[in-house]
């Protein structure tokens, strides 16, 4: 095994940091160097199902009298089954508040309140470490507020702004509360800003309508909206660790170094953190002003910075939510109903 030092390092810190695969044979490498999670999706689970047909087809043998998306459901139950296994000391020796592995609900429910709920619940009853991911949504929140007033762990996932987080986290909470009053033992609680993906968005509308910003302020503008919301549900007392992903560099994690997050780390970026010498916690360093006043030329940067830039019921329709609720769906969700066992 590979020792990440700077990982092992950060393992040691406030933050923690979870393997954004699943492919099982790299998990053992993953928690030797620190990680205490995992986040999948559907496009992570078909890629590991196509990847490696021949060594998953033994688990996938009971999925085979299934039809549509009762069997995708069952694909991904059991390879995210089998990574479960793997976190679960993990879990049982943080008491909960680690070792998870995330499922997710299927994407092409991002309006369905209901049926997400119902789902979610069937998730989470896979493994004592499911972490049950829903997409920030009017629809979402709804579904959130209620698994997590179940006592089920979620994750608001396609989040990718300040106030998508700050959301998320206060439905959380709410949640936690009813658990709470109803004599339930909470579940954990975490809160998704896909940061990379915020700065591939924004790169393209600045070029699209000619802002005059640099590519070093876009690098920062999913840190920026991150580093707003962790200072906003601090302040508020939410008990959801956000959860920084879709890296685009070892820059993203070095910048939140430190902070009380659980951050999302795909195998690519964790080896880019091989050579990182400076083992310092970046977390507090606030973005540039100057900065932050370049990216507000782009309105759709003004939309995910401020805390009030968009209502919930505006979540699915921001340009971002949709490319990326499309992807789950088309290259993950449908890719995997075609996988043959």
């Amino acid at each position: 095994m590979v020792t990440n030092r700077y990982l092992k390092w950060l393992s040691g810190t406030p933050s923690c940091w979870w393997n954004d695969s699943a492919v099982l044979q790299d998990m053992d490498q993953a928690i030797e160097n620190g990680a205490t999670g995992v986040t999948t999706n559907p496009v992570l689970v078909a890629r590991t199902l196509y990847d490696a047909p021949d060594f998953w087809r033994p688990y996938l043998q009971r999925a085979r009298r299934l039809k549509k998306d009762e069997r995708v459901e069952e694909l991904i139950r059991l390879v995210t089954v089998e990574i479960a296994k793997k976190f679960l000391p993990v879990h049982e020796a943080s008491c909960g508040r680690q070792g998870y592995v995330c499922a997710q609900v299927n994407p092409n429910l991002q309006g369905d309140a209901d049926a997400m709920i119902l789902m979610g619940r069937r998730l989470a009853g896979w493994a004592p470490n499911i972490a049950v991911k829903l997409p920030a949504t009017a629809a979402g929140l709804e579904g959130i507020e209620e698994l997590s007033a179940a006592g089920i762990t979620t994750v608001g996932t396609v989040s990718f702004t300040t106030p998508q987080a700050i959301e998320v986290a206060r439905r959380q909470h709410l949640g936690i509360e009813r658990a709470k009053a109803a004599g339930l033992k909470p579940g954990a609680a975490f809160s998704v800003v896909m940061v990379g993906r915020l700065d591939d968005y924004l790169r393209d509308v600045a070029l699209d309508c000619k802002a005059d910003i640099y590519e070093s302020d876009i690098r920062q503008a999913g840190v920026a909206c991150i580093k707003r919301a962790y200072s906003i549900c601090g302040e508020r007392g939410y008990q959801s660790m956000l959860m920084p992903a879709a890296m685009r560099g070892a820059y993203h994690g070095v910048w939140l170094a430190g902070a009380g997050m659980s951050m999302s780390i795909a195998a690519n970026i964790q080896a880019e953190f091989e050579t990182e010498t400076g083992l310092v916690e970046h977390y507090a360093e606030p973005v540039a002003e100057d900065v932050i006043e370049r990216l507000m030329k782009v309105p759709d940067f003004a939309r995910a910075y401020e805390p009030d830039g968009m209502e919930p019921r505006e979540f699915i329709t921001f340009g971002l939510t949709q490319r990326t609720l499309s992807q789950f769906a088309e290259a993950g969700w449908a890719r995997i109903a075609g996988f043959e066992i």
